[in-house]
């Protein structure tokens, strides 16, 4: 869970993107969204749906995700729970 540091898409090559912030040094950026479902400052919870899954040229399923620790992305497999 945490807060939305931004939702939008004024980055190119992100398309439909949200950022959530965990703490002042943790951040997940979610890209290429069909559609955000959350706005910037929103409280989201751990497992709440924040946009929906776009789809690339070929009309595949696509989404680009990372977990980011003072703006360097960091292994995302350290910091999801195990299945």
């Amino acid at each position: 869970g945490g807060e939305v540091g931004y939702s939008g898409r004024r980055l190119l090559g992100y398309g439909e993107l949200v950022i959530g912030k965990h703490d002042e040094r943790m951040l997940s950026p979610y890209a290429h969204n069909r559609r955000r479902l959350v706005a910037e400052g929103e409280h989201v919870r751990g497992g709440q749906q924040i946009a929906e899954l776009g789809r690339n040229e070929s009309n595949q399923p696509v989404l680009h995700f990372e977990i980011r620790r003072d703006g360097q992305p960091v292994n995302p497999l350290n910091y999801l729970p195990r299945r």
